[in-house]
């Protein structure tokens, strides 16, 4: 949970899992709507499906234990060369460094590293930083501190050097460059795209449909919709979608709001609509499911975070 997300988004999710899942045999025999639904809000859903193939494997391999030793760690599904380190060190207080966006910072600063953080070079040399100063035996205390030193007080802006421990030993603090380090490289550039979904009502229902096991939030239900073609407006294109998507046609049209989010390399304008079913038979395109359930059973199924916030609206 804590790949990508921050600590305090994760503290809430992690309660509800251990609840709900709170052994790894219980993982394993989790059906994938409640893994989904546990994990909504998170984002990056794969995540969630390593989880429980990691889980398989310990059971398969590990007799339904967490592994210990680091190669086996960095062998489950979902880890990596830092995630491994982490646990290593933290649960087993083993002699791993870790290097995460907080400790780049930390350590671009501390040793003036003047070169792009993004590059495998830079990524090479921070491994090797981190190792260097690693004390060992106090891996468990001090890789979480330099995590945290990133967190709290080498922060990446509002930078307060005057009680910074490390100040008088920083190459950057010394030559009056600390705000201008690290260096990332080029910002990420977004792609801006229109995209039209609708809640299609029948009989005191509603449509919803499953995406892919492959791909972009891959298994979460949906509103169906879709992209709007060049200079198509929002009404037209979910016109468009639903005939192309379910073959179907939809009548009494009407906004219910925009939704403004962003995912991967997008940003997204979602038009909200709410429809009345007119005529056809639902013949699925792309979705593996589709379903006509009630407004108070939406909470049942997960779903991506932009279709959250229109449930809750409903």
């Amino acid at each position: 949970m804590l790949q990508q997300t921050q600590v305090k988004t994760v503290l809430p999710y992690f309660d509800c899992w251990m609840k709900e899942l709170p052994t790894i045999k219980s993982v394993t025999e989790a059906k994938e709507d409640k893994l989904l639904k546990l994990w909504e809000g998170l984002g990056y859903y794969s995540r969630a499906r390593n989880i429980q193939k990691a889980a398989k494997q310990m059971m398969k391999k590990h007799g339904g234990r967490f592994p210990s030793d680091y190669e086996d760690i960095l062998a489950l599904p979902g880890v990596g060369k830092y995630t491994a380190s982490a646990i290593a060190s933290i649960a087993f207080n083993q002699n791993y460094p870790v290097v995460d966006g907080n400790v780049i910072r930390v350590l671009s600063r501390f040793f003036f590293y003047t070169k792009n953080t993004q590059s495998s070079e830079a990524e090479r040399q921070m491994w090797q930083w981190a190792k260097e100063i690693l004390p060992k035996g106090e891996a468990r205390h001090f890789n979480q501190a330099l995590m945290e030193f990133g967190a709290l007080q080498c922060t990446p802006s509002a930078i307060d050097c005057s009680g910074c421990p490390l100040k008088l030993r920083c190459q950057a603090y010394k030559k009056g460059m600390v705000d201008r380090l690290p260096i990332r490289g080029p910002k990420k550039e977004f792609r801006n795209i229109k995209v039209a979904v609708a809640v299609i009502k029948k009989d005191g229902k509603v449509f919803i449909q499953k995406r892919p096991n492959s791909g972009l939030m891959a298994g979460l239900w949906e509103f169906p919709g879709g992209k709007a073609e060049k200079g198509e407006s929002a009404i037209k294109a979910i016109h468009r979608e639903i005939s192309e998507e379910l073959g179907i046609s939809i009548k009494n049209v009407r906004p219910i709001k925009k939704i403004r989010h962003a995912y991967t390399s997008y940003k997204v304008d979602l038009h909200c609509f709410e429809a009345d079913y007119d005529s056809g038979k639902v013949a699925l395109k792309a979705a593996t499911d589709g379903k006509w359930v009630k407004v108070s059973e939406l909470k049942n199924y997960p779903f991506p975070a932009a279709n959250v916030e229109l449930i809750a609206d409903l």
